[in-house]
């Protein structure tokens, strides 16, 4: 299978406390990856680490066997909802038309064809009606969506995705994981930053167990295993579980 992501030696400090420490990872193409591990693992950290926008203490990342910076027009990045400026006075399509922006260069602006491609992404994400509305004015559920138009706008070959699943409804959700595997089926790459363990087997390929070291990275029915979500999560892992069950009994 063709290689479209690798980690080596990655460490990660801030402040020189480390936060990542030697990862070393292979992912091939055309999978849905889930980041999966608690609160404070490194998860975001490692998405940031991999586009430059966090610096390495040391190791290097490769997309489709070069650095970052050489293939950066085949990466679509979806950022936390919550560290987004909603207030920016623009649209729906304006934000999916930046998509565009890495094809066009720094002197063209977007024209009939990059309006196309983004009305198109905004009919997969079923925002269409929404086109001219202010950003600000949308429901969280909606401005995730956008997020994932913009992008599908850019055309990338490998994804990244922090928290996709956070603050949306149930029928988002579904959306979502519905465009994710459209976007397998056409061999793209998807990472995700994922926080229910109870719907990793449901959603995912492969799965990257993280808690400030790799525990493990592989095909969710090989890696996502009792071993090793417990030397992920320890006695948290408990906690969610309780959790899980006590949902499930006050569901009708």
């Amino acid at each position: 299978m063709t290689t479209a992501f690798e980690i080596h030696d990655m460490t990660v400090a801030y402040h020189r406390r480390p936060v990542l420490w030697d990862i070393d990872l292979t992912l091939p193409e055309g999978k849905l990856v889930g980041i999966v591990g608690p609160n404070g693992a490194g998860k975001t950290t490692l998405i940031k680490a991999t586009l430059g926008l966090v610096p390495l203490a040391s190791g290097k990342v490769e997309i489709y066997g070069k650095s970052y910076r050489e293939q950066r027009h085949l990466v679509g990045y979806v950022p936390q909802r919550e560290s987004v400026d909603w207030d920016f006075p623009v649209t729906v399509r304006d934000v999916v038309l930046m998509g565009t922006y890495g094809r066009l260069g720094w002197f063209r602006r977007p024209g009939r064809a990059e309006r196309k491609i983004a009305d198109q992404c905004l009919e997969q994400v079923g925002m269409t009606a929404l086109a001219n509305r202010q950003i600000r004015q949308l429901s969280g559920g909606q401005q995730q969506r956008v997020f994932l138009a913009r992008a599908l706008a850019q055309d990338a070959q490998i994804y990244f995705l922090d928290e996709p699943f956070s603050g949306v409804d149930a029928a988002t959700e579904a959306a979502i994981v519905e465009l994710l595997q459209t976007l397998r089926a056409s061999g793209k790459t998807v990472l995700i930053v994922h926080h229910d363990v109870q719907t990793v087997r449901e959603y995912f390929d492969y799965v990257i167990l993280l808690n400030m070291r790799l525990i493990a990275c592989g095909p969710v029915d090989t890696t996502f295993t009792n071993e090793n979500l417990h030397k992920t999560y320890g006695g948290r892992l408990t906690l969610l579980d309780e959790a899980a069950e006590a949902m499930r009994q006050r569901e009708p």
